[in-house]
């Protein structure tokens, strides 16, 4: 089972050649029409926000831009009123409507080997994006997921959602009453999230650096109810084949942008850290953002001013808070701060975006 097991970097993403627009398949959005129906949502308004026709969620070998897919789970939870819109979503989302992905996983012969098809699969599924195990100095393991383009900011639904998909393959082999030791996300505490720890019936911690699953290792020598060799075999090709991005191509930009923003909330993150993360040198990363006209002070600061803009518009949030996640000691070094980025304080940015 060591195959699964990764190091703790941000190694191993599905990236996306420089201009390029990251892709998913279709398939991850299977049943959301049906979801957002049930709801009382309206259809083609929340798809046509997203940039997406309704007859596209769900087709199993068509890609979507991943911005529009993000765009379209966020969408939907704002105009069903469902701030945990992605949580349910993703609690009832089964293995096999991830088409060949999810296909490729039951049909692997162990829990094990189902979880490294997932990893290793994941690149043809999604791009500008990780997911991989990581074992921890406890021994427990840790599923890891994130996106790492850096102008996807608003993403909390898809990591609620994709945690719940990545529950229910473990659960395939582990029963329903399964749980997981610990569920981390990215993303500041909801004001409803009582119901996360109901639904994966366990600990949830926010604002931690990647959204992960954390369970123990005994579980992984557990067969897989629908194991099948040649089917696990077809699948894997036809991902390979229709994919939407190369393990290969070169995505250091996106990855420096997404190690700056799971070091902020331990404050200013120095450039020797991300190196460090990313294990090159300094020169390396001042050498890339300078191929993309942006010194390193330049990428903390948008990181912080998109990050700032995006918790301002959730009203549980303290400013403080805010702050602290932010990297700042003091609320008011952020105050300062986003008044010089936008010419307005927090507070009445606030207000003007939330009507509180």
């Amino acid at each position: 089972m060591s195959g699964i097991v990764g190091t703790a970097n941000i190694g191993g993403s599905a990236a996306t050649p420089r201009g390029a627009q990251p892709a998913i398949l279709a398939s991850a959005a299977t049943g959301i029409v049906g979801h957002i129906e049930r709801l009382h949502g309206d259809i083609d308004s929340i798809f046509g926000n997203a940039g997406i026709a309704p007859e596209m969620a769900g087709m199993p070998t068509l890609q979507l831009r991943l911005a529009s897919f993000i765009t379209l789970f966020e969408e939907a939870a704002r105009r069903t009123s469902q701030d945990n819109f992605g949580l349910e979503f993703g609690n009832q989302f089964m293995p096999r409507d991830l088409g060949l992905w999810g296909y490729a996983a039951i049909s692997a012969p162990t829990l094990g080997s189902a979880l490294e098809t997932l990893v290793n699969l994941f690149p043809y599924q999604q791009g500008s994006s990780f997911l991989r195990c990581v074992k921890r100095k406890d021994g427990l393991l840790r599923l890891e997921y994130q996106i790492v383009a850096p102008d996807i900011v608003a993403r909390r639904q898809d990591a609620e959602l994709s945690l719940g998909m990545f529950l229910n393959v473990i659960r395939e082999a582990c029963g329903t009453k399964w749980a997981p030791e610990e569920v981390h996300f990215e993303h500041p505490r909801p004001q409803a999230w009582k119901e996360h720890e109901d639904a994966f019936d366990a600990p949830v911690y926010f604002s931690q650096p990647t959204n992960a699953l954390v369970f123990r290792t005994d579980i992984l020598g557990r067969s897989m109810p629908a194991r099948d060799l040649q089917l696990l075999a077809v699948m894997q090709t036809c991902m390979e084949q229709l994919g939407p991005s190369s393990p290969a191509a070169d995505g250091l930009y996106d990855r420096i942008c997404a190690a700056i923003r799971m070091r902020l909330p331990n404050g200013y993150p120095t450039l020797e850290q991300i190196a460090h993360d990313l294990r090159i040198s300094p020169g390396a990363v001042q050498r890339e953002l300078s191929d993309h006209n942006v010194t390193y002070k330049d990428a903390v600061e948008t990181t912080r001013r998109n990050l700032a803009e995006l918790y301002l518009q959730q009203r549980q949030l303290p400013l403080t808070e805010i702050a602290l996640l932010l990297g700042y000691s003091e609320l008011s070094a952020f105050s300062r701060a986003f008044t010089r980025w936008s010419g307005t304080s927090p507070r009445h940015y606030r207000r003007v975006k939330t009507g509180h």
